[in-house]
């Protein structure tokens, strides 16, 4: 199967499966999900968050998400359990399809390597 396949096959299913699990049934978007990595990636999912926390969240995801391709590195935990991450290389220009294509790719590549999708 040609990687672009491939690629909109497991964000079809994760979509839907994100979806039915936090959305009922309503079909979250990538900044959603994007959101969703950052509570996952905070770890408390209990709370509510402000408005300048969410989008600290949805930082801290796309660190965590474009780490393995060599732009973030992870540095430390603050004192409150926030994760902090240092810039190892800028992003290049991307098109807006360009960059959806690459957080989505990248949060694929997440949820296989947390096991949620194959």
């Amino acid at each position: 199967m040609a990687r672009d396949e491939q690629l909109k096959q497991r964000w079809g299913e994760l979509v839907t499966f994100l979806s039915n699990r936090f959305a009922d049934g309503d079909t979250l978007d990538l900044d959603a999900i994007i959101y969703l990595v950052g509570v996952q990636e905070l770890g408390q999912m209990q709370r509510k968050f402000k408005k300048d926390e969410k989008l600290n969240l949805m930082h801290i995801a796309i660190c965590r998400l474009l780490e393995p391709f060599g732009y973030y590195e992870f540095e430390f935990f603050d004192e409150e359990g926030w994760p902090h991450y240092k810039i190892l290389e800028e992003l290049p220009p991307l098109k807006a399809g360009e960059q959806s294509v690459l957080m989505k790719d990248a949060i694929v590549q997440y949820f296989v390597e947390k096991e949620v999708i194959k």
